[in-house]
């Protein structure tokens, strides 16, 4: 099958289908309710479940329930609506559930509005809800990238039965843009659910199974604590992601960017290059892991005088660039928020003046 024309959010429901995920809870709200639309139409169609919740809590709920029973499952949300299920992610962490979820972030804080932002990094990247947890965070910056991310996203969270978050934006969910749904991305759900509550029955086994995430005494909490750490500590090493932009040259300044941010300095990067500035970009496709290691090392090179953090918000991932560089190179920031997107010429003389300064 060739590209298909296809809406952003509806190509992310469809790569879901693709992936082998038939279970799909969620709560409408804007600007990612076109998923719940597509899907409400389209998983009847092989045999799927649909199941509108009467709020984003109860789908946080009625996620960890079917995760907990060994199910491949996912929600799509927007910003508001992932902070209501932050409690039941905290509890699907600690439970050690694998589940999917997507957050087409909008503008904020507060009720915000449906314009496009990247002002919930903190909340996904630090945990959200309560307790030590982590998700692992992936960031897409087209359609295509959308859709191979959301297909990669199952067998990632099963296979460290950990939630997965796809942090797309307005502009992500809502874009038409050619797209194909790979075949070698195509999986099917674990069958190594031996600890979730699949039935004795069903697992030959004379032992019940528990999924849960209460733990009354503190030596206990702790034990599981360490274990989580640990599966963390793992994930940081094996499953970083980043893309490169015109770093085969001696850039002076390295930008790190990501999501629809980055595409927006690709195109400044490639109009200051003809004025003859050497500008490189990092764009971490993972948020967790964080490529600490990468940015450290492009760091480094010999010609680069300064880092530049570009983000639609306030200034959130600046703080993993700094703590990337350790010190070594100075760190500033541009962003905009509340849904306005700056645009290449904006991007060009907030660089040009950070450029003059430091590496002139």
């Amino acid at each position: 099958m060739g590209k298909i024309l296809m809406k952003g959010n509806e190509a992310i429901g469809e790569a879901a289908i693709r992936a082998g995920c038939l279970n799909y809870f969620a709560y409408p709200i804007t600007p990612q309710s076109e998923v719940a639309e597509y899907l409400s139409k389209r998983l009847p169609e092989v045999d799927g479940v649909f199941l509108q919740a009467e709020s984003e809590v109860a789908v946080a709920y009625m996620i960890f329930g079917a995760s907990g029973a060994g199910e491949r499952v996912f929600t799509t949300s927007s910003s508001p609506g992932i902070s209501l299920m932050c409690e039941g992610l905290s509890y699907v962490a600690c439970a050690e559930c694998p589940a999917v979820y997507v957050n087409i972030i909008r503008g904020g804080p507060g009720l915000g509005g449906i314009l496009p932002s990247q002002a919930d990094y903190f909340q996904a990247t630090k945990g959200g809800g309560h307790g030590d947890y982590r998700l692992i965070v992936m960031a897409p910056d087209t359609v295509q990238e959308a859709v191979e991310m959301v297909m990669r996203a199952f067998p990632l969270a099963e296979k460290y039965r950990n939630p997965v978050m796809i942090l797309g934006d307005g502009l992500i969910g809502q874009m038409m843009e050619p797209v194909e749904f790979p075949d070698h991305l195509k999986t099917e759900p674990s069958n190594k659910n031996d600890w979730a509550t699949t039935g004795m029955d069903t697992r030959k086994s004379k032992t019940k199974n528990i999924v849960k995430s209460l733990f009354l005494d503190p030596a206990e909490l702790y034990k599981k604590n360490i274990i989580l750490k640990e599966k963390y500590d793992i994930i940081k090493e094996e499953e970083v992601m980043y893309d490169t932009y015109n770093m085969d040259v001696d850039y002076k300044m390295l930008i790190v960017s990501y999501g629809t941010m980055s595409r927006v300095c690709s195109t400044a990067i490639d109009l200051m290059k003809a004025d003859g500035f050497e500008v490189g970009m990092l764009r971490p496709q993972t948020l967790f892991p964080f490529p600490e290691k990468e940015i450290f090392a492009a760091a480094q090179k010999e010609s680069v005088k300064m880092l530049a953090s570009i983000e639609m918000s306030m200034g959130q991932m600046v703080e993993d660039v700094e703590r990337s560089v350790k010190g070594t190179r100075p760190v500033e920031w541009y962003g905009k928020a509340g849904g306005e997107v700056p645009t290449p010429e904006e991007v060009i003389e907030a660089v040009t003046s950070m450029y003059n300064k430091e590496c002139a």
